[in-house]
């Protein structure tokens, strides 16, 4: 018989998080960055120059913000590891004794429990541990340099959408072109990451979508309101 292999989806939080954010980040903070500079300015140039620098700005801080948030949840993790290790190895029947406990607590007989441990136990017990104490599985642990990367490229791409768009839109409606093109950047990145994670489509794309305007209506405002770039 050949082997079931299931595909979950939650493999893909790591990068899927990273990407989302980044993605949605570099065109709200473009879209209204280039929006409140054009509400105060009547000509172009002042307008693609704050965009692009909001973009190179904008990845580098994302990928530093993300090295760094990443890394102390990595370092949160090897250090439990690290702990759960000289636990094991100081006292591995106590250890064994709530291994077991933790599957007696989620249904388990404690006999069975027990055996389960055991089985376990006489394996990777750091493994074991690990998943059933610690949470701290594979497919979701910290990945610094990844989400960094990741993070910096999809900003990256996300700024330039609407960095495109104020290039070549007319002057007169170039606040109004940058928002509505933003917005709809938006919310297809909300039907994407919402596909790509298989949460529900519509709520994503609203909620990616609301946000963004009202960022960049705020921004469009401050512009307007006091003749000055704002961010």
């Amino acid at each position: 018989m050949a082997r079931h292999m299931e595909r979950h989806l939650v493999a893909r939080i790591g990068w899927l998080r990273a990407a989302v954010l980044g993605a949605n980040d570099g065109i709200v903070s473009t879209a209204s960055l280039i929006v409140g500079v054009a509400a105060a300015s009547a000509t172009r140039q002042p307008v693609l120059v704050a965009g692009l620098a909001g973009l190179v700005a904008g990845a580098m801080s994302m990928a530093a913000g993300e090295y760094v948030s990443v890394s102390s949840q990595s370092d949160t993790e090897t250090a439990d590891l690290a702990r759960e290790k000289a636990e094991l190895a100081a006292d591995p029947d106590a250890e064994r004794r709530e291994l077991a406990q933790i599957y007696v607590d989620r249904g388990l007989d404690q006999a069975l429990a027990e055996q389960v441990a055991d089985k376990l136990m006489s394996g990777d017990a750091l493994a074991a541990h690990a998943r059933d104490e610690l949470g701290i599985f594979e497919h979701t642990a910290a990945r610094p340099v990844q989400a960094a990367l990741t993070s910096a490229a999809t900003f990256s791409v996300g700024a330039v959408l609407p960095l495109g768009v104020a290039a070549v839109a007319p002057l007169p409606s170039l606040t109004w072109s940058v928002s509505l093109a933003s917005l709809a950047f938006l919310a297809l990145l909300g039907a994407v990451g919402a596909r790509a994670g298989g949460a529900d489509m519509l709520k994503a794309t609203l909620r990616v979508t609301f946000w963004g305007a009202l960022a960049m209506a705020l921004t469009a405002g401050v512009g307007a309101l006091f003749g000055v770039s704002a961010a």
